[in-house]
């Protein structure tokens, strides 16, 4: 599998698609690299049409990619693409880009909150300006998002989907990493609120999270993490998880329901009859992947 900075359109995996994307408007927050462009390649590939909004317009000197190159991608995978700099913390950006891929593609389909910030300090060790930036983007962010889209995704009956966790209430998260669990549990608390708030409109509105760590900048970012990484999955998993989801190929929850549901994208991709998850390794047996938090 490819790695998160060179993932490619053209990747293949075992995953079937039951439908698709194609003509489809999809606004992804924070989607220049990792699991966010991913997805948007993958969307690309059915020949959907992609809204990127990313802080990254000129290079970074660690992180490869900018919101420009992974159009460039997104269009060389098959997508149309919108590259739009922009901070989802930031109101008069996100409603411009709202204001921007209706304009430009006439209309929203999906919203995926991909921007996320991460620091896993204990409370004593954890810097306010960290905090506070985990809470801005993290659970601002998809708030904002999810909020300046709504008339656009009523007018489509179109789906949310956030990268965030299950709301498991085991106190080990919490007491491991205060400041973050809550940031990810504010995400998901949106998608909860959401999912029973827009009932009668036709919005859907799930989570997705992956079992195991998955291969980002940001992982490889943090002490120790080019090690780490060898016991993760590429971010292919997650958009072929994120395909099946926006495709509504598959209902998972007992009682029916397409929306509230707090996914794996290993038991989304099962119930499309995935039955390998190897392919989607770097590398590492099944048995050596590390789990990731939250579940």
């Amino acid at each position: 599998m490819t790695s998160s900075n060179d993932a490619s359109g053209t990747a293949a995996g075992p995953y079937q698609a039951a439908g698709s994307l194609q003509g489809r408007t999809v606004l992804i927050s924070g989607g220049s690299r990792g699991i966010g462009l991913a997805i948007a390649l993958r969307a690309a590939r059915d020949g959907a049409n992609i809204v990127l909004m990313a802080k990254t317009g000129q290079p970074h000197a660690k992180l490869e990619g900018t919101v420009y190159t992974a159009a460039e991608q997104i269009e060389a995978a098959g997508g149309r693409a919108l590259p739009l700099v922009g901070d989802v913390r930031n109101d008069v950006d996100v409603a411009g880009a709202v204001g921007a891929a209706v304009d430009r593609f006439g209309g929203i389909d999906v919203v995926i909150n991909n921007a996320s910030a991460i620091d896993l300090s204990s409370t004593d060790a954890v810097d306010m300006k960290r905090y506070d930036l985990m809470q801005d983007i993290n659970v601002r962010g998809t708030f904002l998002l999810s909020k300046m889209a709504l008339p656009a995704l009523r007018a489509s009956a179109g789906h949310i989907l956030t990268l965030s966790p299950p709301l498991n209430l085991d106190p080990k998260w919490a007491g491991m990493h205060l400041a973050y669990t809550m940031a990810k549990y504010g995400m998901s608390l949106t998608t909860l609120g959401l999912a029973e708030e827009l009932k009668a409109d036709g919005v859907t509105v799930n989570s997705l999270w992956p079992c195991t760590l998955i291969d980002t900048a940001a992982i490889r970012n943090m002490p120790g993490g080019e090690t780490i990484v060898k016991g993760a999955r590429g971010p292919e998993i997650m958009a072929d998880a994120a395909h099946a989801v926006l495709t509504g190929g598959n209902v998972l929850a007992p009682d029916g329901s397409r929306s509230g549901n707090f996914y794996t994208d290993e038991e989304v991709l099962a119930a499309a009859g995935v039955t390998d998850f190897s392919p989607y390794s770097l590398g590492a047996p099944e048995d050596r992947l590390v789990p990731d938090i939250f579940l």
